[in-house]
């Protein structure tokens, strides 16, 4: 707004008798404040609000004040967003009777504005006074839920009553029907967006954000939990790629003394077992015999106590003379080290600090399957050339916390990541350390201090073809490679046998396959990067290994801080050269073959024009949660493209420069030019089409 026009404003305001009845009288005659955006009305009311602050004797009382607010409530429905803070301000709304406000807001409510209710309850924090259930179902049925989240934000007890009744409704035998039934004439009515899955979600996020106990919310719990329990049975008995005690583990975690669980159990049981079968496992579940049917309970009478828990489907274990088939650990077992103590933890200190050494690093944490909160941490797994360090992690910081020095471990962590004279390798380095610092506040920050650090998962994408080694006929017949394992079977010949991934981490002492499935994870990396730099034109690399990967840290949008910008020794601890990238220099051009990317709910039509130039996309759907996209990024190095409010949420949870917002009003084929023009996507005519059928 120019000068001149705000002058011109402020004179007209002194020469008025009324000013605030002078603005609303200019309001209620003029068509203009009603459009978006900074119209004239907008510029007049502003520019009032500061006004009346510079003339303190302005604003009024008494009666004439509440003529003037009865007549700005009546308006507050029909004004812009942005409107409504300066009138509230002018008109002290906050000061007009609350029943009054209540009655307005319940008119509004009566006369189907449901939003306008909810929006001007907020403005005037009206909540503790209302119904939340009879305020936040419309909006739901409207798929306003952020709405809903804004409405009972403030206000711990309306959290805890909305979380109830949603869990209510998300009760199998409850019918959503009985809900929507009157508001079937609702506009903006999205029924499909109204359902057990969608509302459990919603659930999910509220137990997260408002960090409510997930014991309020039974039914939710009780249903993530039997999804996760098909889950295993799919793992265990149709894929066949966990294994017995892996499996139990979890079944006995997930299950526990939940009768209704040990219900579902049992009938899963009876699908994939035979009824002898079930018995041993309804057993050794600790299921109450009242609950067995009766041919599963008279078998139980059979059985033993003492009987070992025996293989009882034809789950297809792979049995030891299959391991060949996998990357085999080429160090003894006695060089591997489980610790839970500071004196062995500074043994390990003293090895791994040292200048020139090349460490690979990995992390294991209990499967979440889902549930509320962000993984801790149990396994920190730190190799050497000969010999791997497994570290403790909840023991450990016990310890350190029972001696009253908390930040012992974290100290010893940003030390190994912020000397540059240290490789430390990882694969998708930047989610790891945002489980780590989730389990040890202390190291909050971490991944912006790393400096010598090489991500294979920047790797991934540019290593050519399967290694000479590589002849598997049972490939066929296993669940195809992806991730850490597949890059393993291309650099080295063999995969990693992933059957202990989902093991439950948390528990000790820990099983044998378990700390030599974390051994190999670890000591992979060494072997990876080791023949990598040996050799890195027979994998599509370029002759300097660190060249190629340091060049590509600008390039290629991965994991965040793929390399430090300085140099990575190799594996003998020679220091090799890399080209120093300046943050402020434009990324270097890069194929749409090397440009990975997830696109965020609303954003398809980008994502499949993008697909067309030959850029690996992954899409969201529109009924998926936002922080789908920021989990997807992380695990697979894609960048987020996304738009509107997400994008500060969504880039706070990757590393810089890995989150994008694109201009949602233009069409998908601006945004595409916009999302090539950042990153320097070069795009050819054989890029065209090239990952259509």
């Amino acid at each position: 707004v120019s000068r001149q026009l705000k002058e011109e404003i402020r004179r007209g305001f002194a020469r008025l008798e009324d000013p605030l009845a002078g603005l609303l009288a200019m309001l209620e005659s003029s068509s203009d404040w009603k459009g978006k955006g900074h119209s004239l009305g907008y510029c007049i009311t502003t520019e009032l609000q500061l006004w009346i602050k510079a003339h303190p004797a302005v604003p009024q009382s008494g009666t004439k004040l509440k003529k003037l607010q009865a007549r700005v409530l009546g308006m507050l429905s029909q004004c812009p967003a942005n409107l409504l803070d300066p009138l509230i301000s002018i008109y002290q709304l906050h000061t007009a009777d609350r029943n009054y406000l209540l009655e307005h807001v319940s008119h509004l409510y009566l006369q189907g504005n449901y939003k306008e209710a909810v929006i001007l309850s907020i403005k005037l924090k009206l909540q503790p006074d209302q119904d939340v259930e009879k305020m936040c179902t419309p909006l739901l049925l409207q798929d306003k839920a952020n709405l809903v989240e804004d409405y009972v934000a403030e206000y711990p007890e309306l959290q805890r009553k909305l979380l109830q009744t949603l869990d209510t409704w998300c009760d199998p035998s409850f019918n959503i029907r009985d809900i929507t039934r009157p508001y079937q004439g609702l506009s903006r009515y999205k029924p499909e967006k109204f359902n057990h899955r969608v509302l459990s979600k919603l659930v999910f996020r509220l137990l997260e954000r408002f960090n409510v106990d997930s014991a309020l919310c039974p039914n939710v719990i009780n249903q993530r939990h039997l999804r996760t329990l098909n889950y295993l049975f799919y793992k265990r008995f149709v894929e066949k790629t966990m294994t017995e005690e892996n499996w139990a583990d979890h079944i006995q975690s997930i299950v526990g003394e939940n009768r209704w669980l040990q219900g579902h159990l049992v009938q899963s049981l009876l699908r994939h077992c035979n009824a002898r079968g079930a018995a041993r496992w309804a057993q050794h579940c600790q299921v109450p015999p009242e609950m067995l049917p009766q041919a599963v309970a008279e078998e139980l009478q059979k059985l033993h106590i003492q009987d070992r828990v025996e293989e009882v489907t034809k789950a297809d274990n792979f049995e030891a003379s299959k391991k060949k088939d996998y990357y085999q650990l080429p160090i003894p077992r006695e060089n591997i080290h489980f610790l839970q103590t500071w004196e062995e933890m500074l043994k390990c200190w003293e090895k791994v600090l040292q200048p020139g050494q090349v460490v690979g690093v990995d992390m294991e944490w209990k499967p979440s399957f889902g549930m509320v909160g962000k993984p801790r941490v149990a396994l920190l797994q730190l190799a050497l050339k000969d010999e791997v360090f497994l570290l403790d992690l909840p023991r450990l910081l016990e310890q350190a916390e029972a001696e009253g020095e908390k930040e012992k471990l974290a100290h010893f962590i940003q030390m190994l990541y912020s000397d540059a004279a240290i490789t430390k390798l990882g694969y998708g380095m930047f989610g790891d350390l945002s489980s780590l610092a989730a389990t040890c506040h202390a190291l909050k920050g971490t991944e912006k201090q790393m400096q010598g650090v090489v991500d294979l998962l920047a790797v991934d994408k540019q290593v050519d073809g399967l290694s000479p080694e590589h002849s598997h006929k049972e490939r066929e017949v296993r669940q195809p490679e992806k991730g850490l394992s597949l890059l393993v079977q291309h650099v080295l010949g063999k995969p990693l046998d992933k059957t202990e991934q989902l093991s439950n981490w948390e528990k000790r002492p820990l099983r044998e396959e378990q700390i030599l499935y974390a051994a190999s994870d670890a000591y992979c990396l060494l072997e990876i990067y080791e023949r990598l730099c040996k050799d890195p034109e027979s994998f599509g690399l370029g002759s300097d290994l660190t060249d190629s990967l340091v060049g590509k840290q600008s390039k290629k949008p991965r994991a965040k801080k793929q390399l430090n910008k300085q140099e990575a020794p190799s594996p003998s601890g020679q220091e090799c050269q890399g080209p120093r990238t300046e943050p402020s220099c434009p990324p270097a051009p890069i194929s749409p073959q090397e440009f990975s990317v997830v696109c965020d709910t609303m954003l398809q039509g980008l994502g499949r024009y993008l697909r067309c130039l030959g850029v690996d996309v992954r899409l969201l759907d529109n009924e998926d949660d936002h922080r789908k996209a920021a989990e997807i990024a992380r695990e697979e190095g894609r960048v987020i493209l996304t738009s509107g409010l997400p994008y500060q949420t969504l880039r706070s949870q990757v590393g810089e420069g890995r989150c994008f917002s694109v201009n949602c009003s233009e069409k998908a084929k601006e945004q595409a030019l916009q999302v090539l023009k950042h990153f320097n996507v070069q795009v050819s005519l054989n890029d065209i089409f090239s990952r259509c059928q």
